[in-house]
């Protein structure tokens, strides 16, 4: 095998995949970057046990610089191949095969020589049927993540809350996440009619990486699944990962249906007066904020306070106002974490009682996105 190409595209390329391999796995042909090379182009994979991503470098674009001499395949080690492109001296680099899997790696006067591995023993990646498949703009997919993926569970205890919720059901696709403590639920109508209906559950921290993946001329993300896995296709990108196993709790029970007082506020401000708070919530041992509602004086006030530190105590300016007076306590890390997911949009907080969840929606459209939080007792 023998190719030369432009090092800063294939770096991009190899930065991509890179995310799917790790140094720290049982099976040691997996610490390595395969690379197929064919008349179509280079073909580079990455796997761990949770993702795949595999990406196809097109030998006719222009802008890559790709001329396949020999086609072949081979694995090497992906740390050490990765270090040694990003370091090479010119703006292009060839890499050839030559006996017993021993690669050179050569851009200018620099050369070097790495052992690498029969591209054989590499595992294939899993065979998905196209049939259920759905499609949506990479950007909603990409804000959808980021929406939800805030209330994935870190802890190992009850794995299935470490996944995000999936599921299509009359052209409805709905995601929701939840770590007992908050929830997030975002819901789209597909602008195209499809006949698919699923109900998975994704790691949290696959969608995570594959987030980080979409790009700006990414225009659309395509979702297929098999029994243990999901695909997304990103343009000449597959991102492979595995499905976690179980039923996701009914979390549609735990959405107040009525509500005693609510508040309107522009996010950000709402956001900026938290994070002051939290300046000495963080202080304190237990990381409580207090709102203080009182809605005859339209009134709302914030409250915290660390014993070694000191307190703050900040007057708001809320949109509307209406309902009961309530004192309600909360953490203010999920607060800023939600609040984060609105952008710059006016949102309706609704509280049922000072020990019931509460939630946040974006007035602009009150059913389809919705963050819950549950408050802090603190008597």
């Amino acid at each position: 095998m023998k190719f030369t190409i432009n090092r800063a595209a294939f770096i991009k390329e190899l930065n991509n995949v890179s995310r799917a391999i790790s140094s720290k796995t049982t099976i040691p042909i997996l610490t390595g970057l395969k690379i197929v090379a064919s008349d179509a182009g280079l073909l580079l994979t990455g796997s761990n046990a949770d993702i795949s991503i595999e990406t196809l470098i097109r030998a006719d674009d222009p802008d890559i610089g790709l001329t396949i001499d020999d086609p072949g395949s081979i694995v090497l080690t992906a740390r050490f191949f990765g270090e040694i492109v990003k370091r090479l001296p010119e703006k292009e680099m060839t890499v050839e095969v030559k006996d017993g899997f021993q690669t050179e790696i050569t851009s200018g006067s620099a050369a070097f020589n790495i052992n690498g591995q029969d591209a054989n023993n590499y595992p294939h990646l899993p065979e998905i049927d196209a049939a259920d498949s759905v499609v949506l703009s990479g950007a909603v997919f990409k804000e959808l993540i980021s929406q939800t993926v805030i209330a994935v569970s870190n802890q190992e205890s009850r794995p299935i809350l470490t996944g995000i919720h999936f599921s299509l059901k009359d052209n409805q696709f709905q995601a929701v996440a939840t770590d007992s403590h908050r929830l997030s639920q975002r819901q789209i109508e597909l602008p195209m009619p499809t006949d698919a209906n699923f109900d998975v559950i994704i790691p949290g921290k696959s969608l995570t990486e594959l987030s980080r993946m979409i790009g700006d001329d990414d225009a659309d993300v395509k979702m297929q699944f098999s029994e243990n896995q999901v695909l997304f296709l990103l343009g000449d990108t597959s991102f492979y990962s595995r499905l976690l196993e179980g039923n996701y709790p009914d979390t549609s029970r735990l959405i107040p249906k009525e509500a005693s007082t609510t508040v309107e506020f522009e996010a950000p401000e709402l956001l900026a007066a938290v994070e002051r708070a939290s300046l000495l919530s963080h202080e304190s041992r237990n990381n409580v904020v207090k709102l203080t509602i009182t809605p005859a004086d339209h009134a709302v006030t914030i409250f915290s306070n660390s014993p070694d530190v000191g307190n703050v105590e900040e007057e708001l300016a809320p949109k509307e106002i209406d309902g009961d007076d309530l004192e309600i306590s909360f953490n203010p890390d999920y607060m800023k974490d939600a609040l984060h997911s609105f952008g710059q949009a006016t949102i309706r907080v609704a509280f049922t009682s000072a020990l019931r969840p509460f939630t946040l929606v974006p007035t602009e459209d009150t059913s389809n996105f919705i963050q819950l939080i549950t408050p802090v007792r603190t008597f």
